[in-house]
């Protein structure tokens, strides 16, 4: 028996049809009961604000090596297999599922979730999720799209979900790596997720599908970005790794909200995966981040933090935990988004980077087979102090920005992308947040009035019209002129002590962007490879 969305129990055959016979299913259950029973069963406490503050166990991360896509008629020709996507087979898969269910069968209750990804109507999938905790539903109604009142009724299932954290796989015998798993299966269009009770497993399984079954099927770009809306109705796209500012550039009062992480780009616009924000709280503060901050209340879920000692006030410096501390929360949770989450087809998209080496100028025009080159590298880099054992400067690359969920091949996307950029008329602009001056440990960090300026600039189009000239090496255009940042800021050649040292420092970081491509090579066209940059 099930409670549906009124309350009133009732048969459910379709989870029968899955092997469930003796569990009570909780069915679409109201928020505020789920947030009672995470803290009456012990799962969370609530914080000052009312958030539900909780620790994900073992893992406070994804764990990639843990990863991985039944390999069937549907993938086999299709998936770019490697070490991110890793082969599983369809029997070994049809008996952890098995487990998975008896054991969740097993439980005095389970909690089944309905929820929709995908904003835009046309390309709209249903997704349900069986969870095994009461706070682990409540993520997933945070994350993705709730249905409006009386869309239950009527709710598809295209996909599903089962989450079952503490079942713990034996690895000789079920397939694995370890005790923990993020099975996908597009034959079955099932997501097996165990042994990790890190919620993001669940909202980044939704993004592969997505990865895989809009590009390849519905002719729609997924892309891990961020996107916002201005007042004249223009969408703009931000693209960047973690520490690059993509969550402060894209947070602009003047802009509305499309959402902050996940979007398709179809014929028709751009609309958000989602229908919530999952972002990082580290060294979080109403100064820094004020929409983040203040989504914090009632209904957001906060993990792996730390609270003031003697209140319950929470302490987001403190990284005893993790550095990887995380809060989920509704969209509606911040004021100034857009309703629907959509927008037309944008005109300007930002790449964005923190160049450590100071060498990337602060904005850079790119070509057609710049943009691609460069979505497909995915740069970023990381400075001494950020990671452990990290005590140079480190070029870091992540393919299409976002390589840990891309199931085709990256030339898949970037391909893509160059097509809608010609379709659309829509300029890209690469962004250096980082370093300007010399490298890390000379050179400063950019200013970030700078960088507001520079992007409201292009945003507005008063970049179309300035002359530009040639940065060697990477090829980039860059403008001589912006209103509110100093012109000897613009090429950062000028901004070096030595400009030999600025030339070998580029050389250097233009032969880490070579090697890297190698990977990439094969699949790509010439006409991509044509824009790799000169370290000769």
């Amino acid at each position: 028996m099930v409670l549906n969305e009124t309350g009133i129990k009732k048969p459910n055959s379709s989870l029968k049809e899955l092997g469930f016979n003796k569990t009570a299913a909780l069915w679409n259950v109201d928020r505020d009961q789920l947030i009672d029973w995470s803290v009456e069963k012990g799962y969370a406490v609530l914080n000052d604000t009312g958030a539900l503050c909780l620790d994900t166990g073992e893992f406070t991360g994804r764990s990639p090596k843990d990863r991985f896509i039944v390999k069937d008629e549907i993938t086999e020709n299709v998936v770019d297999w490697n070490n991110i996507n890793q082969p599983f087979s369809a029997e070994a898969f049809d008996k952890l599922e098995q487990k998975v269910i008896d054991y969740l069968d097993n439980h005095k209750e389970i909690y089944v979730r309905d929820v929709y990804a995908c904003a835009d109507p046309h390309y709209r999938l249903g997704v349900r999720a069986i969870t095994e905790t009461p706070w682990a539903s409540l993520f997933v109604d945070n994350m993705f799209i709730r249905p409006q009142k009386g869309e239950l009724e009527v709710f598809k299932k295209d996909w599903l979900i089962l989450c079952a954290p503490s079942f713990m796989a034996d690895p000789d015998v079920d397939g694995t790596r370890q005790h923990n798993f993020s099975l996908i299966n597009f034959t079955k269009k099932t997501i097996l997720i165990g042994g990790s009770s890190y919620t993001g497993e669940i909202k980044k399984g939704v993004f592969s599908v997505l990865n895989f079954v809009l590009p390849h099927t519905r002719d729609v770009l997924s892309m891990h970005c961020s996107a916002n809306i201005g007042e004249d109705g223009q969408t703009a796209l931000f693209f960047g790794l973690s520490g690059t500012g993509k969550t402060t550039l894209s947070a602009d009062p003047h802009r509305k909200l499309i959402g902050d992480d996940e979007h398709g780009w179809s014929c028709e616009g751009v609309f958000n995966f989602e229908g919530g924000c999952y972002a990082k709280t580290i060294d979080l503060s109403a100064e820094k981040e004020p929409d983040i901050y203040n989504a914090i209340k009632r209904g957001a879920i906060v993990e792996n933090t730390r609270f003031f000692d003697g209140t319950n006030k929470i302490d987001f410096t403190d990284t005893t935990v993790t550095q990887n501390t995380r809060v989920s929360y509704p969209l509606y949770h911040i004021k100034n988004i857009a309703v629907p989450s959509v927008g037309g087809a944008p005109k300007n998209i930002f790449f964005l980077c923190y160049d450590a080496f100071g060498v990337i100028p602060p904005i850079s025009k790119l070509t057609k087979s710049q943009a691609e080159y460069l979505f497909i590298s995915g740069y970023t880099s990381k400075v001494a102090g950020t990671e452990a054992g990290v005590t140079e400067p480190q070029a870091t690359f992540s393919a299409c920005f976002g390589a840990a969920f891309i199931p085709l091949h990256p030339a898949k996307y970037a391909e893509m992308l160059g097509q809608k950029m010609v379709d659309c008329g829509a300029k890209v602009w690469l962004i250096n947040t980082g370093l300007s001056g010399g490298p890390y440990g000379v050179g400063s960090r950019m200013s970030l009035k700078y960088t507001r300026a520079l992007v409201a600039a292009a945003l507005s189009g008063k970049l179309n019209d300035v002359e530009y000239e040639t940065l060697p090496i990477f090829n980039l255009e860059i403008p001589k002129t912006c209103d509110g940042v100093p012109s000897e800021v613009l090429n950062p050649r000028n901004t070096w002590g030595n400009p030999a040292d600025y030339d070998k420092t580029s050389k250097d970081l233009a032969k880490r962007f070579i090697n890297n491509f190698k990977k990439y090579a094969e699949g790509t066209n010439a006409e991509i490879l044509s824009a790799a940059p000169q370290a000769d």
